[in-house]
């Protein structure tokens, strides 16, 4: 199974950085000669997608993100990474599709954001192989985010995206999907005009085609680091916790006292 990883934004909400958003340091993790190193955010994503069985990672960066491929190299653990390149900023739905050469159609596939931490941590492993679906968390501001309106069976009725008039509380984090559904996805994008921006636009023409897709609400806490803000909520999570909860962050609900593998 395929883990895509879009890595191609500028982080312009929590610049100035000397480096990739997605190496910002968040924790810490213990190497293989016993010594506390920082641990880079977009490896909280990483260590997921291999617990949900990934073996091959694609890293979707801009030409200028040359730090990316320095910090991860051609593994991590037991999964292999390739990279990919976005020459220009041209939204998630590009990005993604940039990873297609790699992805065979009979193959699962999962997605998620570098730039974000959530719980549990096995959350992923809990959609189903070879169907369309959607990992939904619980936030306390949906408008801020994409929020997910299933019916009674999980079916997933729209994906309103960043509004006021969102009606569901659960946006989505990650997704899965068959390698077959990516590539009609992107058939979909191409016949549009390429016009979709946010994945979620996407997702509600390729329903309105007839297109299935699920959402699983098996996430319980969401934080994005994208932020000075979100970065010093999971700081303050790890230096003594917040304990877990409603509490709102940045819109998200708190996570879980400790970011695994951490130290204080």
């Amino acid at each position: 199974m395929w883990g895509i990883i879009p890595a191609a934004g500028n982080g312009t909400r929590i610049q100035p950085l000397a480096f990739s958003k997605e190496l910002l340091p968040v924790g810490s993790r213990i190497d293989d000669r016993d010594t506390e190193r920082p641990r880079a955010i977009s490896e909280y994503l990483v260590e997921r997608m291999l617990a949900a069985g990934a073996g091959k990672l694609c890293f979707v960066i801009s030409p200028w993100k040359s730090d990316i491929p320095q910090y991860f190299g051609g593994a991590y653990g037991e999964a292999s990474i390739v990279y990919a390149v976005q020459d220009a900023p041209r939204g998630l739905c590009d990005a993604i599709f940039r990873a297609l050469p790699v992805v065979a159609a009979d193959e699962d596939v999962v997605i998620g954001l570098p730039d974000t931490i959530w719980f549990p941590e096995d959350a992923l492993a809990r959609l189903p192989a070879g169907r369309f679906s959607f990992l939904l968390f619980p936030v306390e501001r949906p408008e801020l985010f994409d929020a997910v309106e299933t019916d009674a069976d999980g079916r997933v009725r729209e994906v309103v995206v960043k509004s006021p008039r969102a009606r569901s509380h659960w946006i989505w984090g990650a997704l899965r999907l068959p390698g077959a559904v990516l590539h009609a996805l992107h058939a979909l994008w191409q016949a549009r005009g390429r016009q979709d921006e946010y994945l979620g636009t996407l997702v509600n023409a390729w329903l309105a085609a007839g297109g299935e897709a699920f959402g699983v609400r098996a996430g319980t806490s969401y934080v994005d680091v994208g932020t000075l803000h979100g970065w010093k909520t999971a700081m303050a999570l790890l230096d003594g916790g917040t304990p877990a909860g409603p509490a709102a962050f940045a819109g998200k609900r708190a996570a879980p006292p400790r970011l695994p593998g951490a130290r204080p």
